[in-house]
């Protein structure tokens, strides 16, 4: 009889009288990749955090039930204790040191020393940092991602997909790893790194390390999976072979409803259309997402979707625009030319931006969710203030509004004055589109809009767009590393290789003709795509 890499027997926890965890059993065997699936807030991270005794867990009560580690019961009340027992986790929000370079964040705590005269005489503490071995195990795990990264450049500024492969990697350099965690690993990552990650995790699997693998994409699930528990309120409501199982049925278990898939029935047409937004010879210093020189008309009441592959600049447009970083050219709204370098100026132009950065640049964490949905307003527009002789917040008002944000997104909180900090990812991502809502915008950027929302929000968020674009006439510039996402609702796709705009197509070109230009290798411009 094979023992159980990791049994998990009759967890429940508690937050604040709400019951999170409802005896949840799971068993997972050395080398099985299995799947952890369920809404936002079924309980998946809470089930995690017990796992690697992250403090949050046992700075609110603890928790019930037992976890037993190759058939031993372990009572594991830090990280360094979960990773003593071979446990590596990589955390749906980030956890890397933004001025540390690549190598540092990879080594971070295993740092390779080496003698000197100094530690000769006084000890070890004084030993150098062996920078030479420790940029080699970097590259060594960095290739086993098949990621061409340089291994020495800094954190800070890279994008969000390079920043997921450098906590990956981080887990792979531990020599003792035998049960790794990835929470939502590919929620940043384009089609392509998605599946490079994908062969990583069966390729570790038949070296016999198991791997829990959380996600709310389900075709993955069934891709890479072995066996599959779905969660629901924080219940487990099944537990399955990938073989036997569809997407189909996995959305309903998950949400206890059957799910449509999203599509837009009226496709906008560009012909005979004037450009709402004209973008010409923009170049934007975005570390890792730079753009060269990119011209672009976005038409009045249209779609437009931003693909490509991660790195190559569809990030860093919509970033230059809003003046989140150095950029150059021009850009007109409605003809008139809107001053780059100026977050204020694209604002007051009629621009919103939801990020896809929520907790760097999206987000103020230690605030309510109601000051987040509408600080931004306040500041650039004087909304929610009372005209009095000083600027005062009209709470009441602020609340008002935030209530119907709240209901309308079906952002999951115990009311507009929580803690932002306190949701989880998929609904601060809501949090962060209902901010850019708030602005009233003609034209809406939105970066990975449903990066980290499970497939009954993301169906939200997405018919949200169609309907701000069909009956309030906003026009959208949707930026996704998801191609299938952006054929689903947008008019026309712009692919960008190398900084530059390599060409646009219909949403119903071939995959042939997407995966060429995103490779660089078929470069036109269908300019009549409808």
């Amino acid at each position: 009889m094979v023992v159980a890499r990791l049994e998990m027997r009759g967890i429940s926890k508690e937050y604040f009288g709400n019951k999170v965890l409802k005896s949840v059993n799971l068993s997972v065997a050395p080398g099985e990749i299995h799947a952890l699936v369920g809404e936002n807030g079924a309980g998946k991270s809470t089930l995690m955090n017990i796992l690697f005794g992250m403090p949050v867990i046992h700075n609110t009560g603890g928790f019930e039930g037992k976890v037993f580690i190759n058939g031993k019961a372990v009572d594991i009340t830090s990280p360094e204790e979960a990773m003593a027992h071979g446990i590596g986790m990589v955390h749906q929000e980030f956890m890397l040191l933004p001025g540390f370079t690549v190598t540092e964040n990879i080594k971070l705590n295993r740092e390779i020393t080496r003698p000197n005269f100094a530690s000769r005489f006084f000890g070890e503490k004084l030993e150098t940092l062996d920078f030479y071995r420790m940029r080699e195990d970097a590259k060594k795990a960095l290739r086993r991602m098949e990621l061409d990264l340089d291994e020495m450049l800094p954190v800070a500024g890279l994008p969000v997909g390079f920043m997921q492969f450098v906590e990956i990697a981080r887990e792979l350099d531990k020599e003792t790893l035998n049960l790794l965690v990835l929470d939502e690993p590919t929620a940043v990552l384009t089609e392509s790194d998605a599946e490079t990650l994908m062969q990583v995790m069966k390729r570790l699997s038949s070296q016999g390390i198991s791997i829990l693998f959380i996600t709310h994409r389900l075709n993955e699930v069934l891709q890479v999976a072995d066996n599959i528990t779905v969660l629901r309120d924080g219940e487990v409501v099944a537990e399955l072979e990938s073989r036997k199982a569809t997407v189909d049925q996995l959305a309903e278990l998950m949400v206890g409803r059957k799910i449509e898939v999203t599509s837009r029935s009226e496709r906008h047409s560009t012909e005979n259309v004037k450009p709402v937004l004209s973008i010409r010879d923009l170049h934007v210093d975005m570390p890792g997402e730079s753009v060269h020189g990119v011209s672009l008309d976005v038409m009045k009441g249209e779609i437009l979707g931003i693909g490509g592959l991660a790195g190559h600049g569809k990030i860093g447009i919509a970033n230059g625009i809003m003046g989140l970083f150095p950029s150059r050219g021009s850009v007109h709204v409605d003809g008139k030319e809107v001053r780059l370098n100026s977050p204020i100026s694209a604002l007051n132009s009629g621009m919103a931006f939801v990020s896809e950065d929520r907790r760097g640049t999206g987000l103020l964490l230690e605030e309510s969710i109601e000051l987040n949905i509408v600080v931004q307003a306040m500041q650039s527009q004087d909304k929610f203030l009372k005209k009095m002789l000083l600027r005062i917040a009209d709470m009441k008002a602020i609340r008002e509004h935030a209530q119907k944000m709240i209901k309308e997104l079906d952002i999951r909180c115990t009311g507009p004055d929580q803690l932002t900090r306190r949701l989880s990812g998929g609904n601060q991502q809501k949090v962060c589109i209902a901010k850019a809502l708030t602005l009233e915008p003609s034209i809406l950027f939105v970066s990975e809009p449903t990066r980290g929302i499970d497939v009954g929000a993301k169906k939200i968020v997405l018919d949200l767009l169609v309907r701000l674009n069909q009956e309030l006439g906003v026009t959208i510039v949707m930026t996704s590393s998801e191609l299938a996402e952006l054929r689903s609702i947008c008019d026309r796709i712009a692919i960008i290789y190398k900084g530059r705009l390599e060409g646009i197509l219909p949403i119903d070109a071939s995959d042939r003709d997407f995966g060429l230009l995103m490779a660089g290798e078929l470069s036109y411009h269908r300019k009549e795509a409808s």
